[in-house]
């Protein structure tokens, strides 16, 4: 995938998009300094360019009772690492995982799970991750507390 050429009013821009949810196009034309059809007429583009995927609400998993927080390595068997994408596509269907990293070095992957507590990340790993084919070893590493977490990318 090619990277698309942004001028500084394109990242003034998409900075402010990543960290005021709801802001719309007027004040970001404001705040910049651009009228709100010039600011509409950009972000429209860098949607259209695919740099804009989408503009999602972030919740508090901790506050709707999802209070633990599990990375885990995967290893597969090295006959399951001749079907990388069979596990990645398993794992998709378990709302439990946020996030699937393919891995390069000592395991194949990296899941970040979230789960009620201890108990229910328990039931997930024996009842759903351990019984996809092809596994070989889960280590898994709870978090302990959050100290940075964003979905801001470092454009300016």
């Amino acid at each position: 995938m090619q990277a698309i050429s942004l001028d500084h009013i394109d990242r003034k821009i998409l900075g402010l998009l990543q960290t005021e949810s709801g802001i719309n196009a007027s004040a970001v034309g404001e705040r910049i300094g651009l009228s709100q059809s010039a600011c509409w007429r950009r972000i429209q583009r860098l949607r259209e360019e695919g740099v804009i995927k989408d503009q999602p609400v972030i919740l508090d998993r901790e506050k709707v009772g999802l209070t633990t927080m599990v990375f885990a390595h995967v290893k597969l068997t090295s006959h399951g690492r001749s079907n990388l994408s069979a596990f990645a596509e398993a794992v998709k269907s378990f709302p439990e995982v946020m996030d699937c990293y393919v891995l390069l070095g000592n395991v194949d992957f990296l899941l970040r799970i979230v789960a009620e507590d201890i108990k229910a990340y328990e039931q997930f790993f024996f009842e759903k991750l351990s019984q996809l084919p092809g596994i070989q070893e889960v280590t898994s590493s709870i978090v302990l507390s959050d100290t940075k977490h964003t979905t801001a990318l470092p454009i300016e």
